[in-house]
């Protein structure tokens, strides 16, 4: 790419939004050009308003300490200086709903990491090695909209991300019923342990909307366009439970699956290591070369040896063995900050640059 895309990042101050500030640093493709957070931290400089709140785990990038911090609701000042935006709001989700909408009213592209607009008919929640298809329901969600080049797009859950992978990479072997668990990080809840001493040595087995959430957005990536809408799958029933734990980065999941049709180890194993997407076809920045990886060990994969693998745009595959009441089991891994997250989101919006989508103004 010649010239590198004008971004911009809503809510920039919040954990998903630091992940999205150090994921621009040094991105071939894309510069930030524009910060946005709540009218508090308006007119403050990016490192005055973050302040002692910077969670990542490397410093916060030197291009960014100097910018200024606009407020979300400038609409048009920063539309004038960006060609597209990430969406990493804290609020609401009307609130968050609307935002979206006047930004892509103004004509400015929005990849959402939220999810206020996840079940909006028209718009695409895209996992690009899985679904990249769906993009294509954009064009019908400009003409409601009346824009010529603003549009929402948003990527999933991060849960799901550490099972839909493999369940999509055997869908030849026709999966119809699954029970999953998820073990999620605290990061997840936008803390680190100093925010949330409560949970050193605790496991809460409860987050409110996640199993609703784990349960359906799989069905909707599955799903297909019809008449300008996505519509999702109904082929397949998912029964989930959430549960927090105490770790920072990475959710697994426990997964029981049924197939209509009878696998070997070997053919599921196989299908798993050859899964490959747009992302990988088109070498994408941000794609992991390898997308899923099946990992031997009795006792992996482990979030303290594997959840950062490819970068954390990986997703880990394991103990894959025969059930006594369901078909196969296994567990898996994914960063949820990363690919779950603000690195999914990047993912996406390279693959819309790749589409066509998302051009320089």
């Amino acid at each position: 790419m010649e010239k590198k895309l004008k971004v911009g990042i809503l809510g920039a101050t919040g954990m998903v939004g630091q992940r999205f500030v150090t994921l621009m640093d040094g991105h071939p493709w894309f510069e930030v050009t524009a910060l946005a957070a709540s009218a508090r931290s308006a007119g403050m400089t990016y490192e005055e308003a973050v302040g002692s709140r910077w969670k990542m785990e490397t410093p916060m990038p030197d291009y960014v300490k100097g910018m200024p911090v606009l407020n979300i609701q400038e609409i048009e000042t920063i539309a004038d200086k960006v060609d597209f935006v990430f969406c990493a709001l804290n609020m609401g989700k009307e609130e968050i709903r609307e935002i979206e909408y006047a930004y892509a009213k103004a004509e400015v592209p929005v990849v959402s990491n939220n999810s206020a607009h996840r079940w909006t008919p028209d718009v695409p929640m895209v996992v690009p090695e899985i679904n990249d298809d769906h993009f294509d329901v954009i064009e019908s969600q400009k003409k409601r909209l009346g824009t010529t080049r603003g549009f929402i797009a948003v990527k999933p859950n991060c849960s799901i991300q550490s099972y839909t992978p493999a369940l999509t990479a055997w869908k030849k072997f026709e999966p119809y019923e699954v029970v999953a668990t998820t073990y999620q990080a605290i990061s997840g809840a936008g803390k680190t342990f100093k925010d949330w001493p409560e949970m050193v040595g605790n496991i809460i087995p409860y987050i409110g909307g996640e199993e609703e959430k784990s349960e359906m957005e799989p069905l909707r990536i599955w799903g297909h366009i019809e008449n300008g809408e996505i519509v999702k799958a109904d082929d397949i029933k998912i029964t989930t439970q959430c549960i927090r734990v105490p770790v920072l980065n990475g959710h697994t999941a426990a997964v029981f699956v049924k197939f209509r049709k009878d696998p070997t180890f070997e053919e599921l194993v196989q299908a798993l290591n050859d899964f490959k997407g747009y992302p990988q076809e088109h070498d994408l920045p941000s794609a992991p070369k390898q997308f899923i990886t099946y990992l031997t060990e009795d006792n992996r994969p482990q979030v303290a040896l594997d959840v950062n693998i490819e970068k954390g745009m990986g997703v880990t595959v394991g103990r894959l063995r025969r059930d006594s009441v369901y078909d196969w089991k296994f567990v898996g891994l994914s960063h949820n900050t990363l690919r779950g997250a603000a690195g999914g989101a990047v993912l996406c919006a390279e693959t819309l640059v790749s589409k066509g989508f998302i051009t320089a103004k």
